[in-house]
């Protein structure tokens, strides 16, 4: 065989396990090896046939070892096509193809890793004409055979030794070759990125992740955009900014459908209360503890939050709460009430920002929210070292999303009331761990059950804390004298215990609860409970999926609800229908599936 048929391989590699087994097979077919520096001393010293990479770039190695093999006489062999216009590009300039390109990086990776890495020690390990190497040969890998990662070799001279690298084990090859330098990059520009924007607009380091023990933690953008939002106060944590980042588009996309400011209570990844900006009556004002908001009856932001916080107050405690709009005073002023760990809104009036600074001795979050900001519509999640990938859930759901009614046959057009409902409820679900049901009423929410296994019991949990919102209105609860000096939370508690019915029999518990008021109220009798759930009309559900079951529809029915919304598709769908109607409930097809993980 001459030497222009022989075949080439370039040799460049930093880990060197199995390299002397590779040499051994490449000699053993007559493969002539170029290979540059510790590579090539290896093999040589190890009585291996080698050549310097230098035989054929007519230079040296220099920049102490910096410049190897960045030449015309390597990339050209590698990139070169079965052309004629490439042999006769080859020719003229006395330039051989190569074959096989087998190289991997400098340990970036490991170094950086260490603690208190300085810059200049991180950068000798950035890798130039490795990259370089790889990346031609991934790219020309019709033709040539690129080996980054030594556990292929075995299979490659296995493949050598019948004759030829099959075309399938090529493009594997050149797979693994192109994630191995955009791994590689990706660690560099992770690196740099900590050292050059922190304290900047593209990355902001985090107390610790989802637990205290999960550190370091950060969030940044990868696309050369700032953060799509600003930090005005306090230090955002992992998870205040996973509620932020969900809770955001479930108010800007409430006050897109309906027109009026949405306020939304996020807790642990799900809302515990959600809401558009309605009047509110002297009872809901006395019911969510806003009596004496100055100013509430002229902020529709301010009713929105009240009513998203009163949805369910227990569940709201040490919230991050969404707002739509710009924070005025009123709004300001609830949340520096409330027991919260943060606030995101597109803007502050600045004597609402006042307030909210002094919250929680300066360390309460706030969040300015940019409301032209548009996420990529390609989503990427990285769990347990793998990554899934999926379309953003950019569905768009208005009142007009609730026009298919499937029973009863003869129904007219919704009402608005209803239509406003199923669209608070159903946007709501959009931003819900699954499985969620979720009621609503006067434009609120008014119980969510979220991340269940099973439907019927999202669908018990959101009912019965819609129940014990409603028992909350009773004349009873609205009338109970406080000690003087009871603080919301304690206050909040015991109506909860009151209303749900679980009222402490005896000892210390007993004694904390009756310890809050001036007169201690009698537990609700069933006959009173079930004459005031009757009174609850006009409520509608909405659930991320079908519901498989008739219990749904029934367990609904017992809490006022005149209207259901939920996607069909369950082998079941005739006698959830049949149910509904008998029962006065209009069901409506949801046509799309919200599931939220």
């Amino acid at each position: 065989m001459s030497s222009a048929q022989q075949k080439i391989a370039i040799v460049s590699v930093f880990d060197k396990t199995g390299l002397l087994d590779l040499a051994k097979g490449l000699v053993q077919q007559n493969v002539r090896i170029l290979a540059s520096g510790g590579t090539a001393r290896m093999i040589r010293e190890s009585g291996f046939p080698v050549e310097d990479v230098s035989a054929i770039t007519k230079a040296p190695e220099m920049l102490a070892g910096r410049v190897k093999t960045l030449h015309p006489a390597v990339h050209a062999g590698i990139l070169a096509r079965n052309l004629a216009s490439d042999e006769k590009d080859l020719a003229e300039q006395n330039i051989n193809k190569v074959d096989y390109v087998i190289c991997n990086l400098y340990p970036f990776k490991d170094t950086v890793a260490k603690p208190n890495v300085s810059v200049p020690e991180a950068v000798e390990e950035i890798d130039i004409g490795g990259v370089t190497l790889i990346r031609a040969a991934a790219k020309n890998h019709k033709r040539v055979t690129i080996l980054s990662d030594p556990n292929d070799y075995a299979g490659f001279l296995g493949e050598l030794e019948k004759g030829e690298i099959t075309e399938e084990s090529r493009n594997r090859y050149a797979l693994k070759a192109f994630e191995h330098t955009a791994d590689y990059d990706s660690a560099i520009s992770g690196f740099f990125r900590k050292e050059y924007a922190s304290g900047g607009d593209q990355y902001l380091a985090l107390r610790y992740g989802a637990n205290p023990h999960q550190k370091p933690a950060a969030a940044y953008t990868t696309d050369g955009q700032p953060l799509p939002f600003k930090v005005l106060c306090g230090s955002p944590g992992y998870i205040n900014l996973l509620d932020a980042l969900n809770a955001w588009p479930l108010v800007k996309e409430l006050q897109q459908a309906l027109g009026l400011p949405a306020a939304a209570s996020f807790k642990h990844v799900s809302p515990a209360g959600a809401a558009i900006g309605t009047p509110l009556t002297a009872d809901e004002r006395n019911v969510y503890f806003v009596n004496d908001i100055e100013g509430i009856e002229s902020s529709a932001l301010a009713q929105a939050y009240a009513r998203a916080r009163g949805a369910d107050r227990m569940s709201s405690f040490g919230d991050i709460i969404a707002l739509s709009s710009t924070v005025d005073v009123p709004t300001a002023t609830i949340i520096s009430k409330e027991v919260s760990d943060g606030v995101i809104a597109p803007g502050y009036e600045d004597a609402a920002l006042e307030i909210l600074k002094k919250k929680k001795g300066g360390r309460y979050l706030v969040l300015q929210m940019d409301p032209e900001y548009n996420p990529d519509p390609t989503e990427t999640r990285t769990v347990y070292g793998v990554n899934l990938q999926q379309h953003r859930n950019d569905c768009l759901l208005t009142p007009k999303s609730f026009s298919t009614i499937i029973t009863p046959k003869d129904a007219g057009a919704l009402p608005e009331s209803a239509a406003r409902d199923l669209t608070v409820a159903t946007i709501t679900l959009k931003y819900t761990q699954s499985n969620s049901v979720c009621y609503a009423v006067n434009g609120q929410v008014i119980g969510l059950g979220a991340g269940q296994q099973s439907r019927i019991h999202c669908t018990r949990l959101a009912g019965d804390k819609a129940d014990n919102w409603w028992m909350r209105f009773h004349e009873r609860v609205l009338g109970i004298k406080w000690k003087k000096g009871t603080k919301r939370a304690d206050k909040s508690n015991a109506i909860d215990l009151l209303v749900s019915g679980q009222l402490p029999q005896g000892g210390p518990e007993r004694e904390a609860f009756e310890g809050v008021f001036e007169e201690v109220p009698a537990a609700f009798t069933e006959e009173e409970r079930d004459a005031w759930m009757k009174q609850l009309k006009g409520v509608s559900v909405s659930s991320d999926a079908f519901f498989p079951f008739i219990d749904n529809v029934f367990r609904a029915a017992r809490s006022g609800v005149k209207y259901i919304a939920a996607p069909g598709g369950s082998q079941n769908d005739s006698a959830v229908f049949e149910t509904a109607e008998k029962l006065g409930i209009t069901f409506v097809e949801q046509s799309i599936r919200l599931f939220h993980h």
